[in-house]
């Protein structure tokens, strides 16, 4: 059952990373507008170095994944590094197979709208399994770690520079697709890259806290804080248990509820960002 849930996600995280490629190649590329990717780069770089653009990409994501694993370390995962390097072999393969490609609506900023739409479909797919495409990703991470930079806005400025660099290489028109492509795509992606990264912090009040707690320690495998807490009402003290939760866990979790306790009191917030000790490292004593 392991190895068939891994191939599953391989499948998954393949299929997603084709629709990303599909995108770049077909609709992107006959533009030439470097929209917030680094394959928005590689059209830029393909003219003035004597490499392909899958070439080109492949280095480029390299190169950010070995920067990415000693600047932070655990959080880029074998997905990570799978669609990363998949992400070229897939535009190498249409390099191979549709080498005379053209524009396939006859509009640059219809390409461009078709373009932002159908990546959306593929990161959803990536973001809903835990996984990213790598690029930009990897840049904007190390931005949020060392300058205290939101996401959005290090993806947004990041995006903005690959954009201006497609003046080195072509006119003023594909300067403002590409800007225009950027902002256009960051509105549709904001929904799927936020919604992915923020959190929930659940707190919940229930005779049934032992049972919650161990749902939360060895079926979520997440952590959880309990605090003492005394009702106004009738002043009985009762024990809060709080935890953070990404998405799905936060599913699961009240599923749960709503069957081991219905009328438990639960209040969620969202959290937009956390600094822990990694679980990799030996358990920290308090004393």
């Amino acid at each position: 059952m392991k190895i068939f849930s891994t191939l599953k996600e391989l499948f998954i995280l393949s299929f997603a990373t084709a629709i990303i490629a599909a995108a770049v190649y077909f609709l992107l590329i006959p533009t030439h507008a470097s929209i917030s990717s680094i394959s928005g780069l590689a059209i830029v770089l393909v003219n003035f170095v004597p490499f392909t653009m899958s070439q080109i990409t492949m280095f480029l994501n390299v190169i950010l994944l070995i920067i990415g694993f000693f600047t932070c370390g655990s959080e880029f995962g074998y997905k990570t590094v799978y669609t990363s390097i998949l992400l070229p072999i897939y535009l190498w393969i249409f390099e191979k197979f549709f080498p005379a490609i053209s524009s396939l609506t006859g509009d640059s900023l219809l390409d461009v709208i078709c373009y932002t739409f159908m990546v959306s479909i593929g990161l959803a797919i990536l973001f809903n399994r835990n996984a990213s495409s790598g690029g930009l990703d990897i840049v904007a991470k190390i931005l949020n770690k060392y300058f205290r930079i939101e996401m959005g806005k290090a993806l947004s400025a990041a995006g903005i520079c690959i954009a201006l660099s497609s003046y080195l290489a072509y006119d003023v028109k594909t300067v403002v697709l590409s800007l225009l492509g950027t902002y256009l795509n960051g509105i549709v992606l904001d929904h799927f890259i936020f919604d992915h990264n923020l959190k929930r912090r659940v707190c919940i009040v229930s005779p049934k806290n032992d049972e919650i707690r161990q749902f939360i320690l060895n079926d979520l495998h997440s952590g959880a804080t309990i605090y003492k807490a005394i009702g106004a009402y009738h002043l009985d003290e009762h024990e809060e248990i709080i935890t953070i939760v990404d998405k799905h866990e936060f599913q699961k979790l009240m599923t749960f509820l709503d069957t081991v306790d219905p009328q438990a009191f639960v209040t969620v917030y969202q959290v937009s960002n956390i600094q822990y000790r990694p679980k990799s490292l030996p358990e920290r004593k308090f004393s």
